[in-house]
């Protein structure tokens, strides 16, 4: 049992925004909150001079207070600057920090990640619509019960060796899509395919000549994009009835795609039942569709590894064995500028499919794309495995937090894994 545990308030027991010097102008790393993925520990940065905002340094939390990035998770652990650096970023963080002999810093970190700090700060938020702001009054007088910081050190070690693998592979994603990215790139960009030989084509004075998109090798063609692969859309089942909601089948927002890690699609926030799906001209789309989201904004990418149905802001593609998923991927990636350039819109841009399926793109030789698809469709592959892996651990680390936090669980690390995952 718990009945040990401090009863102690926020600010007794957690500094908030603790106070940091850093001067005007002076360079440093900066973590605006576009930086921070959702409920992803490690933040993103930047190099940028100080102008204003919140100041932290490693060991520190970063916690949004405005709406909607706390409810969607938006929380952070510092650990990117040198000894001693002050970073800086948005105005809307709140900074927390342990106190010396009373909270560890990556505690605190887990604690601000909690779903009872978490309701409590979002319970709190004044302001007008859309700008609420978590008030740091009520934070600071919030009550809650802490254990001795040798054990605190002993639950945050066991949830950071949860994130420190699904850091690991979120990063081992990020180097297979940027090889195979660069590999799209040395092949249909720059023309460095292999040649019969196996040495660089164009380099080696491989053959080459015009076409509606100038020089290409020779043997290669140019077609559109509705030539190579099924475009579709989708639309969205009316929300007045409810016999279209809470079924089996997923149906995709480009919000999904917002929050990946990766480019690949597993899990939707919502799902509709066979009469939603009936509601939808394109129907139940195949396992490995792509898609492209085609309004605010246009292009985020994801390859679905479940049948999906999609919402009216996509342009999904339904591809074949020769012109896969990965190839139009990447195609896509590369072309992106020219297909913004083709969207309509006064309020915001959108690409319809009567204007993407006429985009004209290059088609190499079948034996060069079955070389590229041999070669890059197992980095897909591991990334799939990668990101179910990291599912199983967010959810195992999610289902833990709150139990440790509580005081719920209180047995040896190498116990609580098993405990866990009996009731999972």
């Amino acid at each position: 049992m718990s009945s040990e545990w401090k009863n102690t308030s926020f600010e007794e027991s957690i500094e908030i925004n603790p106070p940091y010097s850093l001067k005007r102008g002076w360079q440093s790393k900066k973590i605006a909150m576009s930086n921070l993925t959702p409920f992803l520990r490690r933040p993103n940065y930047e190099i940028a001079r100080f102008k204003g905002g919140s100041k932290f340094k490693n060991g520190d939390t970063l916690v949004a207070r405005i709406t909607p990035c706390l409810e969607n998770g938006k929380t952070c652990y510092v650990d990117i600057l040198s000894h001693d650096e002050v970073g800086f970023g948005s105005t809307e963080f709140i900074v927390l920090r342990g106190k010396p002999g009373i909270t560890d810093n990556k505690y605190v970190y887990y604690l601000a990640t909690w779903p009872e700090f978490r309701s409590m700060a979002i319970k709190s938020m004044t302001g007008t619509s859309g700008r609420q702001r978590v008030q740091i009054d009520a934070l600071a007088k919030w009550h809650f019960r802490i254990p001795k910081i040798s054990e605190q050190k002993e639950i945050a070690t066991l949830l950071s060796n949860l994130d420190d693998k699904i850091e690991l592979n979120h990063a081992i994603n990020k180097n297979l899509e940027t090889m195979a990215q660069a590999l799209f790139k040395r092949w249909f960009v720059d023309f460095e395919f292999p040649n019969e030989n196996g040495r660089p084509y164009k380099s080696s004075g491989g053959a080459i000549e015009e076409s509606a998109l100038g020089l290409i090798p020779k043997g290669w063609h140019v077609g559109t994009v509705g030539e190579v692969v099924k475009v579709v859309g989708g639309s969205t089942p009316s929300t007045a009835k409810s016999e279209f909601w809470g079924g089996a089948i997923h149906w995709v927002t480009p919000k999904d795609l917002s929050r990946l890690n990766s480019p690949i699609l597993m899990i939707t926030e919502r799902k509709i039942t066979e009469s939603g799906l009936a509601q939808i001209s394109s129907g139940l789309l195949p396992k490995d569709t792509l898609l492209m989201s085609s309004r605010a904004p246009i292009g985020y990418l994801a390859i679905s590894k479940v049948p999906i149905a999609i919402n009216q802001g996509f342009i999904a593609m339904v591809c074949h064995s020769e012109i896969s998923n990965v190839f139009m991927f990447f195609w896509t990636k590369q072309n992106m500028e020219d297909i913004k350039g083709r969207a309509n819109g006064t309020t915001f841009g959108e690409i319809s499919k009567t204007n993407f399926r006429p985009i004209p793109i290059l088609i190499p030789k079948s034996e060069i794309l079955k070389a590229f698809n041999y070669l890059t469709e197992p980095f897909f592959d591991k990334i799939t495995n990668n990101d179910q892996e990291s599912q199983t651990l967010a959810l195992l680390r999610d289902t833990l937090l709150p139990k440790l936090m509580s005081g719920e669980i209180r047995v040896p690390v190498e116990q609580v894994y098993e405990e866990v995952h009996t009731g999972l």
